[in-house]
């Protein structure tokens, strides 16, 4: 189907031929570069929030730095990397200057091994700062108090991130993850405005734009976005479902490792009520044994009694 022109009913043929070309559906492996540069950056973000909470000198314009590539347009970003890894140019005289051979210099954007990494690092170098600020406010929403007190007990600040920051915070870090990953998935602007989807760059987006826009298959590309749309939902619902089962999300009054310990506590103690119950059945002897081991009250105190007799408990005494 073209934007122009009489409409044909096609059915299914356009979902099928998403998942029947390889030049499609294999666009969407391009994308695990971008999640692994979304790892990347959560890391580097979650360092230098936790620096900003410990205050450092200069602080206010490191943030500022570390902000500011969030506020540049993604196309502007683009043009700029564009350049920074043309040959000959800021990176290739940079390297230059740091003693390295020009002929050992790869070339950034056509050699095909390294060109997906170098574009994810673009998408690492505007979203850190975005991630660090957003890491940053929950951080200072944490009890003060709480440092203090770890300090005095001789925590250091790996004891005070790992076991302070890292359990106030894990919310904010899963809804991070969710939406970083979630964007990595439809990444177009790097790899569209740097090298127009060649030389194996192109990502779900770019090769859904040029099928829309250039070649007129609208219907083809409208496929291509439902199914994106799925992808991208089930990505994020199994996400959920991962980090809900796997970590605490800190929201509740009890921690979840806490409830799974406790119900395997009563588990184990109604199998064990279970077993009494079958033995008190078999060997009516052994349950008056049983019976008899509790704790009786009197006058002076409590009188502890098993099997092997009784005796006053040592504050009677």
């Amino acid at each position: 189907m073209k934007y122009l022109g009489d409409k044909v009913w096609v059915g299914l043929k356009n979902y099928k031929e998403v998942f029947s070309r390889p030049d499609i559906f294999g666009s969407l492996f391009v994308s695990v570069y971008y999640m692994g540069g979304t790892v990347v950056q959560l890391i580097l973000a979650l360092f230098f929030a936790t620096m900003m909470v410990f205050k450092v000198k200069g602080e206010s314009i490191f943030k500022g730095f570390m902000f500011f590539p969030y506020l540049i347009c993604g196309i502007a970003v683009g043009f700029i990397f564009k350049f920074f890894y043309a040959r000959g140019y800021v990176l290739d005289t940079i390297l230059q200057l740091l003693g390295m051979n020009p002929d050992n210099i790869p070339m950034w954007l056509q050699n095909k091994s390294i060109n997906n990494f170098a574009l994810a690092a673009t998408s690492v170098w505007r979203y850190t700062g975005q991630n660090m600020i957003l890491f940053l406010g929950a951080m200072m929403s944490v009890d003060t108090d709480l440092y203090e007190a770890a300090s005095l007990d001789g925590a250091n600040k790996w004891h005070q991130f790992r076991y302070i920051i890292m359990p106030s915070i894990k919310s904010i870090i899963v809804l991070n993850l969710i939406l970083s990953i979630s964007s990595s998935l439809s990444a177009f602007e790097p790899p569209y405005v740097i090298t127009n989807g060649q030389m194996e760059t192109g990502t779900y987006f770019v090769i859904m734009n040029r099928l829309a826009h250039e070649n007129q298959k609208v219907g083809l590309a409208c496929a291509m976005a439902i199914i994106l749309l799925v992808i991208i939902i089930i990505c994020t619902v199994a996400q959920k479902l991962f980090f809900k089962y796997a970590f605490d999300d800190g929201t509740s009054d009890e921690s979840k490792a806490a409830v799974r310990k406790r119900k395997k506590e009563e588990k184990r103690r109604r199998k064990l009520e279970k077993e009494e119950l079958h033995n008190e059945e078999i060997n009516p002897a052994r349950n008056f044994d049983f019976k008899f081991r509790k704790i009786f009250f009197t006058d002076c105190s409590i009188i502890d009694c098993s099997h092997s007799g009784c005796s006053l408990r040592a504050d009677c005494i």
